[in-house]
């Protein structure tokens, strides 16, 4: 294995010239931009970034594309890029404002520099495996809380910091720059001016200018690259590349996974994501993992990746053709029979591969009964959040052996009261909940089918509205810088304060007491609204000394609509 070394500015020009091209085994792009923000960071600060693993050949790999603009390679030996696509897709999109490709969509990575940063790290990166943006909620899911954000909070965090996700109220601020705005010109004098620097004795002058120079230096920084010689074949470099990343444990199991798949199965990559994109237009954007693990549930009737490699090609294509045909069915069973039409309603995606392999177990001829009982068992596990405590593959594992040997829904439920007990839903199991809760889902879910409307416009609650104004979220009754010093942030936040409403209804609501907004609403528009989503209006339940009340009636309220809602006929 030979060394070689690449400046970034190098790479980069690699990728845009078509010289460095990526292999079908590699997973697609999927870093947020907080993960783009927090490199360049590293790099501004000369930190150490780890290595670069590319393959020289000339044999006819199968490929895929980047997330970014590419030219044909006219030559016929190809560098194939193994390990660090993630790194170099972000730092070509940056450095040449090129839009990046996501899971179907195409948008910049905007990023703002801070001309003004401390001089020693400020802030220290906190690693969200779950993806949530602070500054921005690039997937978001059932909305958020506008009106109770504190911008001077968010604003002083910033300033502490040398990069951010940008915003714009911040592109508003002199002292922020665009970073693809800086890599694009060496002069100084825009940024400069717009940050009022007039002149050469200006103290800023010298200290800005030399953070522009710094920034500009990251084209610089050196990678080191190990490169595969040419005389190692395509399937030796797939368990090279998947040893590689099980001893780093840089990908999950199922990128692994796909390297052995691909290898085996030339050019099924195009065909795994033609019909990911086909689910996604449906409203079913499902990341590639989940699709790879149901194919594995119909080859093996299990879900993990431990034998994909001694998998055979008619295997896979068999099992694929299934597994598509049970996902199909999976989505339009949520949707016609569950009123789930989003993913964010799940509260775990493998809900969809136990449904899948159940109607593929019976032929897709379910009885009426059967049908009915399918619905309660899909609607109590996405409410108790079956697959999302625990080890979520064991006992997916568990229902799909289930279904293998013969079991109905029957012993899917059984299975499901064995781990929960009793599957009705009780006040106190409400009590401490917060947005993030699988009931929280199931409560949208339950107010949404009793019919519940934004109080102003009367348009019924809905997760792809369109326009700000209209957009859902979540409301704090009981708004939280009212009850900041009388209750916790957990109490504030406890899923029986909590409502669905447009964006423009909750600004407008701003920090105004129930007693102030709630009432007189409910004068004009009668109470239905309100008891659509189980909010008690009683005057006295609205004072701010009777919050615990409100809470604790409101939950009984919620309870028994949830429980209603999953035992209703379909």
């Amino acid at each position: 294995m030979a060394k070689a070394e690449a400046s970034v500015e190098e790479l980069v020009s690699m990728i845009e010239r078509g010289e460095l091209r990526l292999p079908e085994m590699q997973r697609q792009y999927v870093w947020r931009s907080t993960r783009v923000r927090d490199l360049l960071d590293s790099l501004y600060r000369g930190y150490p970034s780890g290595a670069i693993l590319l393959w020289e050949t000339d044999e006819a790999v199968p490929l895929q594309s980047f997330a970014v603009s590419q030219s044909h390679n006219p030559y016929q030996s190809t560098r194939l890029l193994l390990d660090g696509q993630q790194r170099l897709t972000s730092l070509s999109a940056v450095i040449r404002g090129e839009p990046v490709s996501v899971r179907g969509r195409r948008r910049p990575i905007d990023l703002l520099f801070n001309l003004e940063h401390p001089d020693q790290l400020a802030v220290v990166t906190e690693v969200d495996e779950n993806g949530d943006d602070a500054e921005v909620d690039e997937e978001g899911e059932l909305g958020g809380d506008e009106a109770d954000a504190s911008e001077d909070e968010l604003l002083t965090r910033f300033n502490k910091m040398s990069f951010v996700v940008a915003t714009r109220k911040l592109e508003q601020l002199p002292q922020w720059v665009k970073v693809s705005e800086v890599f694009k010109t060496d002069s100084d004098a825009p940024f400069l001016k717009r940050a009022g620097v007039s002149g050469f004795d200006d103290p800023r002058y010298e200290k800005y200018s030399q953070r522009l120079a710094r920034l500009r230096g990251i084209r610089k920084y050196v990678y080191r690259m190990d490169v595969l010689e040419r005389t190692l074949s395509y399937d030796e470099v797939t368990e090279i590349f998947v040893r590689v990343n099980s001893l780093g444990a840089k990908l999950r199991s199922s990128d692994l996974a796909l390297a052995q798949i691909t290898a085996k199965w030339r050019h099924s990559l195009q065909t795994f994501l033609d019909f990911q994109s086909a689910c996604a237009q449906n409203g079913f954007e499902l990341d590639l993992g989940l699709h790879l693990k149901n194919l594995m549930a119909f080859a093996t009737g299990q879900s993990r990746f431990l034998t994909v490699g001694s998998l055979t090609l008619d295997v896979l294509q068999q099992a694929w053709k299934e597994a598509c045909e049970g996902m199909e069915f999976a989505i339009n069973f949520a949707r016609s029979n569950l009123g789930i039409d989003s993913p964010a309603l799940l509260s775990s995606p493998f809900l969809l591969v136990v449904l899948a392999y159940f109607g593929h177990r019976r032929n897709y001829a379910l009885s009426t009964e059967e049908a009915q009982q399918l619905r309660y068992w899909a609607l109590a596990a996405n409410a108790k959040g079956r697959f999302s405590r625990g080890s979520s593959e064991t006992i997916l594992d568990q229902d799909l052996a289930t279904i293998r040997n013969g079991g109905g829904v029957h012993e899917l439920i059984d299975r499901l009261r064995l781990q929960f007990g009793r599957l009705d839903i009780t006040p106190e199991e409400l009590e401490g909940r917060n947005q993030r809760s699988a009931l929280f889902k199931t409560m949208f879910l339950a107010f949404r089918a009793a019919g519940a409307k934004d109080w102003r416009s009367h348009l019924a609650i809905a997760l792809d509205h369109s326009g700000s104004q209209h957009r859902l979220q979540f409301h704090h009754i009981f708004p939280k810088a009212l009850l900041r010093g009388s209750y916790t942030p957990r109490e504030a936040d406890d899923i029986a304060n909590l409502a669905f409403i447009g964006g423009k209804t909750n600004r407008a609501i701003s920090d105004k007491a129930p007693v102030a907004y709630l009432l007189p609403l409910v004068a004009q528009h009668g109470a239905a609204p309100f008891a659509a989503q189980c909010i008690p209006v009683e005057e006295e339940l609205l004072a701010l000394d009777h919050y615990k009340a409100f809470l604790q009636e409101r939950r009984k309220r919620i309870a028994a609509a949830l429980n209603a809602f999953i035992h209703a006929a379909a």
